[in-house]
């Protein structure tokens, strides 16, 4: 593996990509410390640290998140990516219920093409409302403690607010579509990871700061802990890693047609049915709902809310079961979405494929149907487990929620799931531009 990093830097092209990639990303981050005009950031900080001692306590914490940072300081990118998400998500749904948008689903490039401008348009759209809101609950210090965060409150700052985080949404997609193109894996996706790990450093001055091994007297932790928790870290990589590639392979038997004086099909291949299909939305949405009424108490001093959010504050036993159980129907839900078995069934009827000892058609989407309702539960039950981990190590060992968010949680998922797509990425180069060294020894005849 060692080589095969070594030969990234050999190749010109590859590594131009590389170094493209690299440095888009830097600009995302720098922006990332971009203030927003009119904002007191001293302030603005006091009130971040007042309502979430631990990181992600309120749906900020998953902007937060998301956006590396940038919402608790609100810099020009501090909506981040979630307002393209969020359009992507919705577009998604919105085509399985609207029949035009089906149908354009299936025209290849050129249909491709016109839900990436929708999804576009979607984001703009869902970035104007976002930041017009967020000015209006700058605007008012009642939902400060009184601190005055807007110098200049009125319709100038909130038009131009508007248009500073809308642009820097604008301009992030921008950044993720043009790695997407001439650098290296899904911008979008290696945007989002950068933001994540760049919360590491303060995760690991913190978990310093516990062990305070110059300072024994102040020591939290003792390092036969640290020693469990490292340990703890690697099997839950390996777990998520094993989930996330984990697949059921269902075979595909295509029979012989005679065209003319050719014969074409005969050959054996399989459908990949994935164990995590739907990959980590089902915890952005469990997330989103069960840490709503926690950032609505948080904004507004209402008792019946304050009850419900207290009974839905991270390490509860109510929490823990309940963001379970959203986690679970959620990946059920949008596994429904995303995979269509009818239609997979009748894309193999139409090509004279079949599933050996299952007959064409609605057999086989009944039996794909089966397979995948099984393969999800397991699927859908880790999601919840590691959802629900750093809740539970930062409960029981007494460490920072940022800390133990390292330790599953949305954020070590989409670190591993993007790394493990961006290797088989740059594998695939190499082996486009290398395959006589991975292949074999030796020159291939005829090269000089």
């Amino acid at each position: 593996m060692l080589q095969s990093f070594i030969n990234l830097t050999k190749i010109p092209d590859l590594r131009k990509k590389i170094v493209f990639t690299l440095g888009l990303i830097a600009v995302f981050r720098i922006g990332a410390y971009i203030p927003t005009p009119g904002i007191d950031g001293v302030k603005l900080a006091q009130f971040f640290a007042n309502i979430a001692k631990t990181q992600g306590g309120t749906l900020f914490g998953i902007m937060n998140l998301f956006s590396g940072g940038a919402i608790e300081r609100l810099t020009i990118f501090a909506l981040g990516i979630m307002p393209y998400i969020s359009a992507s998500i919705i577009l998604q749904l919105l085509t399985t219920v609207i029949p035009a948008l089906e149908k354009l689903s299936k025209e290849g490039e050129a249909g491709h093409k016109k839900l990436v401008q929708y999804t576009r348009y979607g984001t703009v759209v869902l970035a104007l409302i976002q930041s017009f809101f967020i000015a209006l609950w700058l605007e008012a210090p009642q939902r400060f403690g009184g601190l005055q965060i807007v110098q200049y409150p009125g319709w100038p700052f909130r038009v131009l607010t508007m248009i500073t985080l809308t642009s820097g949404t604008a301009f992030i997609m921008w950044l993720g579509e043009q790695i997407q193109e001439k650098g290296i894996g899904n911008g979008i996706s290696l945007i989002i990871t950068a933001g994540i790990i760049s919360r590491m450093p303060t995760a690991a001055y913190q978990l310093f700061s516990l062990v305070s091994p110059f300072q024994p007297e102040k020591a939290q932790l003792n390092i036969f802990t640290l020693v469990i928790m490292s340990v703890m870290l690697v099997g839950v990589i390996v777990a998520v890693v094993v989930i996330t590639q984990g697949q059921r392979k269902i075979p595909i038997q295509y029979a012989k047609r005679v065209i003319g004086r050719r014969v074409y099909g005969g050959q054996s291949t399989y459908i990949p049915l994935r164990v995590n299909q739907a990959g980590v939305i089902p915890i952005i949405f469990a997330q989103s709902i069960i840490l709503f009424p926690a950032t609505i108490a948080s904004l507004i001093p209402n008792s019946a809310i304050q009850n419900l959010a207290s009974l839905l504050m991270r390490g509860n036993i109510i929490y823990n079961v309940v963001y379970s159980l959203l986690i679970i129907f959620f990946a059920y839900f949008y596994t429904a979405i995303t995979f269509n078995p009818a239609d997979v069934a009748e894309n193999m009827k139409r090509y004279g494929g079949f599933v050996p000892g299952i007959r064409p058609g609605k057999a086989t989407s009944e039996y794909l149907d089966f397979v995948m309702t099984r393969i999800t539960l397991p699927g859908a039950v880790f999601l919840a487990i590691i959802a629900i981990l750093p809740s539970i190590v930062s409960g029981s060992l007494e460490i920072p929620y940022l800390v133990a968010s390292f330790f599953g949680g949305t954020g070590l998922l989409i670190i591993v799931g993007v790394m493990l797509d961006t290797i088989r990425v740059l594998e695939s180069q190499l082996l486009m531009r290398h395959y006589d060294g991975f292949i074999g020894r030796g020159r291939v005849k005829g090269r000089r």
